[in-house]
């Protein structure tokens, strides 16, 4: 069996369990994916796009999107990298692009606006009577630092028929999540590189006495000169 049908296998077995428990009938299964160093960088600085995915490792980033219902990133990957959310080096559906945007940042030009396919749907703690033709807004919870409820978002996108949630990004929203353990899974690329620049994974307030998230069994798998790893993520001790 090669690496896709592997890591594909794996994910469905992964949801399944997920479908069996009671975070199921309120928000999306979730699962990270993403690329970095091997120091845990996602690029030298931030606001800066660096490509660290081979054309293999973009292949497996792409059969992932094909297989949830969603994807979504935050407004700084919007502003820095442009990116299209789409299934282009496999075959498969293209998920539905969501973006999450407290601020309302998003540009008009962007070309997640300009697609002719899903039209983009931003999520934000801002209220707005302004009429948007580019992209469909959606307004939910604000935390008290002025960012998206997370749990509420993930609420509001389980009700809009999303079971399935890619997360590709930036490092704001993966740390975030993390935060609130709303990651039920992990695929990341891991690029031969020593950056030294902006971190994937930020603060996420654990003291030495609490468990740390872990991918518990971890799966891992070389892949041209990257390493391809995967796992699901368990936030207390003892998770398996």
């Amino acid at each position: 069996m090669n690496l896709n049908q592997r890591i594909e296998d794996w994910l469905q077995q992964t949801r399944t369990r997920f479908a069996d428990s009671p975070a199921a009938s309120q928000r999306p299964f979730v699962t990270l994916c993403y690329a970095q160093s091997l120091d845990g960088s996602l690029t030298n600085r931030a606001g800066e796009k660096l490509q660290l995915s081979s054309v293999a490792s973009t292949r497996i980033t792409h059969q992932l999107r094909s297989l949830h219902d969603g994807i979504m990133v935050g407004i700084g990957t919007v502003l820095s990298d442009d990116p299209q959310l789409t299934v282009r080096e496999w075959s498969g559906p293209s998920p539905q692009p969501i973006v999450l945007d407290s601020q309302l940042r998003m540009p008009a030009a962007a070309r997640l606006c300009m697609s002719s396919g899903k039209r983009c749907w931003v999520l934000t703690s801002q209220q707005s009577d302004a009429v948007v033709r580019d992209y469909e807004l959606l307004t939910v919870a604000g935390t008290q630092a002025g960012q998206v409820d997370l749990a509420a978002a993930l609420r509001l996108l389980h009700q809009r028929g999303i079971r399935s949630l890619m997360v590709e990004g930036g490092a704001s929203v993966i740390t975030a999540l993390l935060q609130n353990r709303l990651v039920d899974a992990l695929v990341m690329t891991v690029a031969p590189l020593m950056i030294g620049g902006y971190k994937a994974v930020g603060e996420l307030g654990l003291s030495s006495q609490q468990p740390f998230p872990s991918l518990a069994p971890i799966h891992s798998e070389k892949l041209g000169d990257d390493l391809i790893v995967w796992g699901a993520l368990n936030f207390a001790a003892g998770e398996a």
